[in-house]
């Protein structure tokens, strides 16, 4: 694989972030019954970005937790069928779960993500939250909140890169 081309710098994410974040705060009326819930393993930092962001705004930040969906994914080899536990998790009755995720392809991490919450309890709303939707859908799914809408080919891939992880912030394409 080469780099093709840096899509966004870590200036441009942070804007991005930021915008989601308020319109997190304008749809959902403030964000008192907001639940960041972060797909692992990108998507977790992204969540607790956006609701620093919140925090700071709203002065209260909303509680954000971590979605491990591997057992939850149809697309994966499943070697054996765990129990899926989920611990320390607040209480999602009457909340707005927003699902959190580094990039939006075909829709089935969000599928399984969306499995995750409804084990976990009844959230009033669950809404999408994405940095990247590059289309591609196999499932009828849409997300609430885009950092970028970024086309692409079948071809080509979108890295996105965080500072928790990586040690730097972008979003590239590469080509398969």
């Amino acid at each position: 694989m080469q780099k093709k081309a840096e899509i966004m710098d870590s200036s441009a994410m942070q804007r991005a972030l930021t915008r989601i974040a308020f319109q997190i705060i304008e749809k959902n009326h403030g964000a008192k019954n907001v639940i960041l819930a972060g797909v692992r393993t990108r998507g977790l930092p992204l969540a607790q970005r956006i609701a620093d962001k919140i925090g700071e705004v709203e002065g209260s930040r909303p509680n954000v937790i971590e979605l491990d969906i591997s057992e939850l994914r149809d697309d994966l080899p499943r070697d054996n069928q765990k129990i899926i536990s989920f611990p320390d998790i607040p209480s999602l009755q009457n909340s707005i779960v927003i699902l959190v995720d580094d990039v939006l392809y075909t829709g089935r991490t969000v599928r399984a993500g969306m499995d995750a919450i409804l084990k976990m309890g009844r959230a009033s709303r669950i809404q999408l939250a994405v940095m990247i939707d590059r289309g591609h859908r196999e499932l009828p799914i849409r997300p609430d909140y885009v950092g970028k809408n970024l086309p692409t080919s079948q071809s080509e891939r979108v890295c996105v890169n965080l500072k928790e992880i990586d040690g730097f912030d972008s979003v590239i394409i590469l080509e398969e």
